[in-house]
């Protein structure tokens, strides 16, 4: 009889200590289990469908606007734990600079990186980019007005999706130069004649044609080439495009003129952005605003970098040239009658937004 007891005793304590050895491994005394993966619920993958998005650039793989994509892509593929990938098209991937700009009209890339130049002749508004000396010397002052300009964030941003397509950012990939063969380009008289390759906008033709040149437009992959060949005689780009598409090595000059800025857009096709989750839009939207310091800091290294190796690079010598203040006010005194041009034959709304554009700028200055 004892005996009995002892056996009922140690079997009711094995059980005991079994069944609370189970409640602490499944409990960690917030009520959360094992099993449960959810954690605060924030960029899960359950919170989210699986998604595949595209994403075009003007620009080739290790040039800012690709490495900008496949950050962007990496955010938000580790924001929603994998439930979004996003496939970076590089330039020719999906076509021309125009090409891009239509399929993300249609919607047959739900993302893209362009300039406004490409866009000229669909937005009229969007050629005030291309407006010489409108932007200040300082690149730090121009990215924080791009960031923060009514002008541009909202008035032209409605402009755009007018066509269906969403700027969420703006943003500079340095100041622009100018490269030449036989001469530095240091005064409005050696632009006489000069066969200059511009991107599609006409306000680009009207700053290059008031400066005495015939300007081009044409695709910048087939830059390369017709540079070599003498079909056009130069060409603007910021520093670290010229050094990456090896445009120097095809010109004796670079002309550090910095008469304008790149500017770069991140933008969406409307309906897809307006479309998405709330949640998911929430997270575009933060990456987009996360990235403009990373770009800018980006874009500084890159033309930094390339000007060092165009300086360094006996094989293929270009000769730079800086103009002094005196030289870029004869330019900036021509430029200002540009504006005018604008104003009254591109803009369709007045130059309602270069008014307020060119007073925010002067706030800063």
């Amino acid at each position: 009889m004892i005996i009995f007891n002892k056996k009922i005793f140690g079997f009711a304590l094995a059980m005991f200590l079994t069944l609370g050895l189970l409640a602490a491994c499944g409990d960690d005394g917030d009520g959360d289990t094992e099993g449960d993966t959810g954690g605060d619920g924030e960029g899960a993958e359950g919170d989210f469908e699986s998604q595949q998005w595209r994403f075009v650039t003007e620009e080739v793989e290790g040039q800012v606007q690709y490495v900008y994509a496949e950050e962007f892509a990496d955010r938000m593929y580790e924001k929603t734990d994998g439930a979004v990938e996003i496939d970076v098209y590089e330039f020719g991937g999906l076509g021309s600079e125009t090409d891009q700009v239509d399929q993300l009209m249609q919607g047959t890339v739900e993302m893209a990186i362009m300039s406004p130049g490409f866009t000229g002749d669909m937005v009229d508004e969007g050629q005030l980019f291309a407006l010489h000396f409108l932007f200040p010397d300082d690149i730090a002052t121009t990215q924080d007005i791009l960031n923060n300009s009514e002008a541009l964030n909202t008035d032209l941003r409605e402009r755009y999706e007018e066509h269906n397509i969403s700027p969420l950012a703006f943003w500079t990939e340095g100041a622009m130069q100018w490269t030449s063969n036989d001469h530095p380009l240091t005064s409005p008289d050696e632009f006489e004649n000069f066969q200059m390759r511009v991107q599609t906008s006409p306000l680009i033709m009207e700053s290059y044609e008031a400066y005495g040149a015939n300007p081009q437009d044409m695709s910048w992959g087939e830059l390369y080439t017709a540079l070599d060949r003498g079909t056009v005689d130069g060409q603007e780009n910021p520093i670290f495009f010229i050094g990456d598409a090896s445009f120097h090595e095809v010109q004796d000059y670079l002309t550090l003129a910095s008469h304008n800025n790149y500017v770069a857009m991140t933008t969406v096709n409307t309906e897809w952005y307006e479309g998405l989750d709330d949640d998911l839009r929430a997270l575009v939207d933060e990456t987009t605003e996360e990235l403009q310091d990373w770009v800018f800091e980006e874009q500084d290294r890159q033309n930094e970098e390339f000007l060092t190796a165009i300086e360094e690079d006996t094989d293929n010598p270009t000769e730079i040239v800086e103009l002094t203040e005196e030289e870029r006010d004869v330019f900036r005194e021509i430029a200002m009658d540009v504006r005018e041009f604008y104003r009254n034959e591109v803009s369709g709304v007045g130059g309602e937004i270069l008014d307020k554009l060119e007073e925010e700028i002067a706030e800063h200055e």
